[in-house]
């Protein structure tokens, strides 16, 4: 009777060694006589663990790591995989303290299931959802999301309902489903983990919402840097098509051209259209008139893949988790100076202090953590005295603050915030599409104000020009590139406005 043992395929496992470990536990076991069977799962999100290597017993799985392969023999020598004496062995992967104490609603199956296995897939609950909506009437479908509460997770938080019922009302021969796979912010993950560990559910996502709109065609934007997810992406839209889940909507990967604001929706859909990726100005609506002038629904990753869990469980189930309009659950992603980085799927309500402690036990230096920033490039730095506030967007856009995608990067106390501020900037300069002046010129020139400052000349005049500067930044750009720019740049001045003293920088 063969063991059944479990080794990641996540793009992280991959860049610590898990195809060598695979390999490495595949040739040891048949040197040994040990009959086992190697299936590539997805990742739990425990990135500091990776490789994380599971075997499967009748009591539930038990977690190793992380394995290298030089650990492999070692293993095997203790008596794996029927003992469990090894120094690497992590007990129960259920009972991690780290992963019991989360709510997975989207993550469910990540690491537990064969990404790439129908079967496996529908025995943890997939497909229910979309078996449920092909039984309702779209309006009905749209409502159910309306009701859920759930808002957009790419980082706008535009309820999702009522950008489903715009494209369901819209008249129009044609319409497009598009998913926003570009995710490009700093200490994001959380899409390609979707894509990578369970792209099943994305497609069921996206196959329930073109139910609801009357979409017949979807189009799934991927960043160039993805080239796992692109693959498993692919490879599950052909056994979807098979398993004949996708009747009547017609699917496709699209890669992306590498540029930073095409994760705007409609510098995304000019990509789509084999155009350069500049935003277009709103109105219209991408609802009303969006790829190739027709309606078209546009979502990110975690969007789509909270919708087969409502439409399964109902919109009830869904609202029971969050807090005030903040329904549901959000996948942190814990990056940067972190011991514990990784993914966290808890409900809004939580503190960014039991995400930064609570989970991520601190900084990885062992230094205190004097800011983290949340959502991005473009999010603000969030100091200490912040950290118990509540996360949620309500909460966090009351203190100018932003929730985003649910990224979120932890600095220590040597940290040079005027750098941090200096670099925001620089990176909406690299990063503009350059169609409207306040982005283009605006971040230019907020560089050179930066330098200015940090350098001790005219520092009262040049504060006054940068504050200046970044409210017309805000007020003019259009999109969010230059309108979330002075974010950081603010936040860092307001809470770390010492860092910008030439004297202190001595």
């Amino acid at each position: 009777m063969s063991v059944t043992i479990y080794v990641p395929r996540d793009s992280a496992a991959l860049a610590l060694g898990a195809d060598r470990v695979a390999t490495a536990l595949v040739a040891e076991a048949a040197k040994r006589g040990v009959n086992v069977r190697v299936v590539r799962n997805g990742s739990r999100g425990l990135l500091w663990l990776e490789p994380l290597v599971e075997i499967a017993t009748d009591k539930g799985r038990i977690a190793f790591g992380p394995v290298s392969p030089a650990d492999v023999q070692g293993l095997f020598d203790s008596g794996f995989p029927q003992s469990f004496a090894h120094p690497l062995c992590l007990g129960p992967t259920e009972q991690i303290d780290y992963l019991k104490r989360q709510e997975r609603l989207i993550f469910a199956r990540a690491g537990v299931t064969d990404p790439l296995s129908i079967e496996d897939y529908q025995a943890h609950g997939g497909f229910k959802g979309l078996i449920a909506a092909q039984t309702m009437k779209p309006a009905d479908i749209v409502d159910s999301v309306l009701q859920s509460g759930l808002r957009g997770r790419g980082g706008a938080a535009f309820p999702a309902g009522i950008k489903w019922r715009t494209v369901l009302q819209a008249e129009a021969r044609q319409k497009y489903v598009v998913c926003n796979a570009d995710e490009g912010d700093s200490g994001t993950f959380s899409d390609r983990m979707v894509m990578e560990s369970d792209p099943l559910l994305l497609i069921e996502g996206m196959a329930i919402a073109a139910l609801a709109t009357g979409a017949s065609q979807g189009y799934i934007y991927v960043r160039s840097e993805y080239p796992h997810a692109i693959q498993s992406l692919q490879l599950a839209i052909k056994l979807a098509e098979a398993g004949g889940f996708l009747a009547g909507f017609k699917l496709e990967v699209r890669k992306g051209a590498g540029s930073y604001v095409c994760g705007e929706e409609t510098a995304l859909l000019e990509s789509l259209e084999g155009k350069r990726g500049l935003v277009r100005a709103k109105p219209p609506l991408p609802a009303l008139q969006g790829l190739f002038g027709q309606p078209t629904l546009i979502n990110n990753v975690i969007t789509f893949a909270s919708v087969p869990f409502i439409l399964a469980e109902g919109a009830k189930a869904y609202q029971d988790y969050g807090a005030g309009r903040s329904r549901g659950t959000l996948p942190f992603q814990l990056a940067g100076n972190i011991k514990h980085g990784g993914l966290v799927e808890k409900a809004f309500g939580l503190t960014l202090r039991e995400l930064l402690y609570d989970f991520g036990g601190g900084s990885l230096s062992g230094r205190p953590i004097r800011a983290v920033q949340v959502g991005g490039p473009l999010g603000a730095y969030m100091p200490e005295s912040q950290f118990d506030t509540p996360l949620d967007y309500e909460a966090f856009a009351a203190i100018g603050a932003t929730v985003g995608h649910g990224g979120i990067v932890a600095f220590d106390d040597s940290v040079d915030m005027a750098k941090q501020a200096r670099y925001a900037m620089e990176f909406c300069a690299i990063e503009s599409c350059g169609k409207c002046t306040p982005c283009r010129i605006g971040s230019t020139r907020g560089v050179e104000v930066i330098d200015r400052i940090v350098a001790g000349e005219k520092r009262e005049q040049n504060l006054t020009l940068l504050r200046d500067l970044c409210e017309i930044m805000v007020s003019g750009s259009l999109c969010a590139m230059g309108g979330m720019t002075p974010n950081p740049v603010l936040s860092a001045l307001n809470h770390f406005g010492a860092d910008f003293e030439k004297e202190s920088r001595r």
